[in-house]
């Protein structure tokens, strides 16, 4: 009898769900909407972004600022994080962070219906940990860098995925790689002065 080769962790999961790789949740099965543009970041990336940040982020605030299919926000509430904002306009995509939010019993969570850029002018709230993954078609991660200083804690850390690696004026490359058409870095501000 012929042997069968065994599925891929993706292909056991379905097209539209994703899964907790760390911490609380870990191993947890998630769904998601289709939306244009809408790609959670990989368990390959999203397993070197919590390597780059230390696998866990007990105590601190988290802003997952084009929140998507939430694989970002929640795979940081499951390593500890103390609070985590998700902010997304679609609203296929906000049912389901709300839906999966309430299934994981994420109470560190808060979803917010709101325009990315909208909403960081209205901000008072200062972030240890950033995610930035806009849809790779706009141009809004560059629109947002230029912004979102107010919003940053001393020494916080912004991750950004793009089709291409953007010019960062005023920010330092912690870290960077490349997934398929990916690009992925760990960012902090450049100091002043």
């Amino acid at each position: 009898m012929p042997k069968i080769a065994p599925k891929t962790n993706q292909a056991l999961r379905g097209r539209n769900q994703l899964r907790i790789i760390g911490g609380e949740y870990r191993r947890r099965i998630l769904p998601f909407p289709d939306g244009d543009g809408l790609r959670p970041t990989t368990d390959r990336v999203r397993e070197t972004l919590f390597n780059w940040l230390g696998q866990e982020l007990h105590g601190q605030s988290c802003l997952d600022l084009f929140a998507g299919s939430g694989a970002l926000g929640f795979e940081a509430a499951s390593r500890g994080a103390a609070r985590v904002v998700m902010v997304e306009l679609a609203r296929p995509a906000l049912q389901a962070l709300r839906d999966n939010s309430r299934l994981l019993g994420a109470t560190v969570v808060e979803v917010v219906q709101a325009d990315a850029l909208s909403w960081l002018g209205r901000c008072s709230e200062q972030f240890d940990v950033v995610f930035l993954d806009p849809p790779f078609a706009s141009d809004l991660l560059p629109r947002v860098l230029a912004v979102l200083a107010p919003c940053l804690a001393p020494g916080a850390r912004v991750y950004i995925e793009s089709a291409q690696w953007p010019e960062l004026p005023g920010w330092r490359v912690l870290r960077q790689g490349k997934a398929g058409v990916a690009h992925y870095g760990l960012l902090e501000m450049e100091p002043v002065g």
